[in-house]
Parts: C-alpha cells; structure tokens; sequence
C-alpha cells in the first residue's frame, strides 16, 4: 500500500472519470493508490473501466444509492482513513491533474513539516485561464506570510474539493465532510473548519484542469432551467456556513440572499419565478438545517465490535 489515497468520486460520467484515473495513474511520483466512489452511476461505469478493476490498477466502491458528491467525499475519505492510508487526496471525476501534481504536494507537505490543514492545487479550466468556480479565498493579510511565497505557497482559508490534499491525522482530528449536504458548499464548509485550526495553502506548482462545459461558475440568474433546483443544496448549505462564522456570517449570507433575489427580478433572465422560491424556500430550510459533523472511529476501537 503507498501513502497516498486518491479518492475520485464518480457518478455518470465514464468517458471524464477515464480521463482521470489516466492522468492520476501517470503521476512523475507514484506514491497514490487510486481509490473510485461510484455513486451507484447508471451509465455503466464499473463496465467501462472494468480493465482498471481487474488489473488492480485502482480500487472500486459502489456506495448503493447516489450520496451526492459530500457523501461521496465522506464515503471515500472514511475507506482511506480505515485502510491506514497517511495521505487522502481528493477531486471530482472531471478533475484532470497534472503529471507532477502530488509531488509538488508532498513537497509542499514536506516543506511545511506537516503544520497545515490541508493543501489544494491551483485550478484551470480547459483553455488555460483560472477556473471560476475553484478560486481558493486568500486570507486577508495574506502578505504577512510570506516564508513560502518562493516556494509557490499562499495562505487560505477556502478551497474546493478539486484536488484537495490532508493528512489522515487531521481527519481523525477534525472529522469528515458534512455528508448531509449532498452537494455544494460541502467543501467551503471543510475548508473553513480544517483552516480555522491550522494554517492551509494553495500549492501554486500542483495544478489541474477542471474541465466543466463552461468557466462560468454557479449562477443561478444565468440559469435556463434544468439545473435550476439543484441551488436549493446551496442555498440551503450556506446558511449552515454562515452560522459557523457568527453574526458576521449570517449578516452576510442575509445581504447576499437579498441580492440574488433583486438580480433575479431586475435582470433579463428566464424562469424567475421558480428561481425566486428556490432561492427563498432553501435559505428558510437552511434556517433549521442541523447536520452533524461525523468522525472516524479509532482502529483499535472497530476490532472490538
């Protein structure tokens, strides 16, 4: 077993998920195990990388029922802490990285002596420009830590699950992500409790290509329709965010729920109707949302059940 859990989370998109494993398996420094979370995908998935499977090239789970990408996470992330793996090393199944991603992590990890919370890499899209929705938040006086800047290392507190790198102490510490978020907003949440505890990087020389159908980031004014409903998990989640960070917090998720609902009414755009009760009835759902930070069990804990 290498010291390094790859975790892919997975669900429909064989063709992309494919792409993945390639580039992961093609590291310039193999220390990663490539473990797969299916999230029981119907497009037959498990058949097309079938090869991968049977020639032990990765490890396959299929969670039985889709748990969303934050069950995915949570799944996965419990598999590797379980299997003893040093190092978990998460991204979604359109995340293609590439070919010195870990190892410029696992120098960042070694230059650091371990004292972060985690690491992410830097994230493009498919033409070369930063991707939109996986820019990392800076900490505000970001300058003050400059002792790794030549290093390509800047100080954050935010970062998206694109290539996203902890220790396996840190997640016995901390616990796993919120897996009753289903998606969205799970990896803010994670971000923000794993920073407010150590000091966490964006490790500039690790990079990967997100190759989402646009670099538009999520909008829902811009929405034409079908993925409409699915900002209900965000706007829902975020209230669980913003109470985590006080009066400040709610004070602000407040102020950009009333925005959104404003550029909705006043702007061009389709649909406002639903848009507007999306919007509305989510941020009230978020209200009296109470999910439950779950953590790993002691090793020595399982063998006595």
């Amino acid at each position: 077993m290498k010291s390094v859990a790859a975790i892919v989370v997975t669900y429909n998109r064989k063709k992309l998920l494919k792409e993945a494993i390639d580039a992961l398996l093609s590291q310039s420094l193999p220390e990663a195990d490539v473990l797969v979370v299916d999230n029981a995908s119907t497009d037959g998935t498990k058949e097309y990388i079938t090869d991968y499977i049977s020639q032990n090239k990765i490890v396959y789970f299929n969670t039985g029922n889709n748990l969303g990408g934050a069950g995915g996470f949570n799944f996965g992330m419990r598999q590797a802490y379980e299997a003893g793996y040093k190092y978990i090393w998460i991204m979604d199944d359109d995340a293609i990285v590439k070919k010195n991603a870990l190892e410029e992590l696992l120098r960042a990890d070694h230059l650091l002596k371990g004292n972060y919370g985690y690491l992410s890499s830097a994230v493009f899209w498919i033409d070369g420009q930063p991707c939109m929705m996986n820019r990392s938040q800076l900490i505000k006086d970001w300058t003050s830590d400059l002792e790794y800047l030549s290093d390509g290392l800047v100080r954050t507190y935010s970062s998206t699950f694109v290539s996203f790198f902890v220790k396996s102490a840190t997640v016995k510490e901390l616990g796993l992500p919120i897996k009753d978020f289903f998606i969205w907003a799970d990896d803010i949440e994670y971000s923000n409790r794993l920073s407010k505890k150590y000091p966490c990087y964006v490790v500039g020389k690790s990079q990967v290509i997100h190759k989402t159908k646009d670099n538009n980031g999520s909008n829902i004014v811009k929405e034409q329709g079908d993925r409409i409903g699915r900002y209900k998990f965000a706007y829902r989640n975020e209230c669980v965010i913003a109470r985590e960070n006080g009066m400040k917090g709610r004070l602000r998720q407040f102020a950009k729920v009333n925005y959104h609902m404003l550029r909705v009414v006043f702007t061009n755009n389709p649909h406002k109707l639903k848009k507007l009760g999306v919007i509305l009835s989510a941020s009230i759902q978020g209200i009296f949302f109470r999910p439950k930070i779950e953590y790993v069990e002691e090793k020595n804990s399982r063998s006595q059940c």
